[in-house]
């Protein structure tokens, strides 16, 4: 059935774009991981895990402020410093999304049987997995642009750059407990945690090695899905 003069059909274009972002998908994901969620409330009465939802949404941020700079690159791909202030939101927020999957630490045994030990395991998995997914959506969108600007191989270099700062970003949050906002609010105690392990490496093999562990991590993860995003934005694109 055409579309053609359909009420609807002003939002095929936004509708092939988000499509084509796996906007729906991540979408579908963040609502299972949720209702998961509601249910162990409402079966237990206990809010003990609510902060999962706000792990989730702070994992939206960058993925959010990939897809504003997407807009303002394809409005105008001759300026590209207009898009400085959205990257450096999405660089600062993209730690959060991978970020879930250090929430497993929170599983433990529950004295209401084993299905509550199980149902656990897999609502946090959901929620690793959305939050992952989200955080290689925004960085595929990230190289996009970065390949428009500089070619292929420099886009290449932009996602192993990125992918090793956002796991010194996961180790620091999991570890040292710092937030993205503290940037703005505490910068000059987390430059000093920033520092101390490349100031003093072998004092802090721990850390670097954690780091590159979520790094490697978070960059399996986008290799993953990396090929069927950009099928998607061939196809939009033809």
């Amino acid at each position: 059935m055409s579309l053609v003069g359909h009420p609807l059909a002003r939002f095929r274009p936004l509708h092939r774009y988000l499509l084509g972002r796996s906007f729906y998908a991540l979408a579908l994901a963040s609502a299972l991981a949720c209702a998961l969620l509601a249910v162990r409330i409402g079966r237990l009465g206990s809010w003990g895990y609510a902060w999962f939802a706000w792990n989730l949404l702070l994992a939206w941020v960058p993925y959010a402020a990939s897809l504003w700079a997407d807009r303002l690159h394809l409005r105008d791909a001759s300026r590209p410093w207009r898009l400085l202030p959205t990257a450096i939101l999405w660089l600062a927020f993209l730690p959060n999304a991978p970020y879930l999957i250090t929430d497993f630490m929170h599983i433990r045994a529950h004295p209401e049987g084993q299905w509550l030990f199980w149902y656990d395991i897999v609502m946090m998995a959901v929620f690793a997995w959305t939050g992952s997914s989200l955080g290689a959506v925004s960085l595929g969108i990230g190289q996009r642009i970065v390949g428009d600007f500089f070619g292929r191989a420099t886009s290449w270099l932009f996602v192993l750059l990125t992918a090793a700062l956002c796991g010194v970003g996961m180790s620091l949050g999991r570890f040292g407990r710092w937030n993205s906002w503290d940037l703005l609010v505490n910068p000059l105690a987390l430059a000093r945690d920033l520092l101390g392990p490349f100031l003093d490496p072998l004092g802090y093999l721990r850390p670097l090695a954690m780091s590159a562990l979520f790094a490697a991590f978070f960059l399996i993860s986008y290799l993953t899905l990396a090929p069927r995003f950009s099928a998607y934005i061939v196809e939009e694109s033809a």
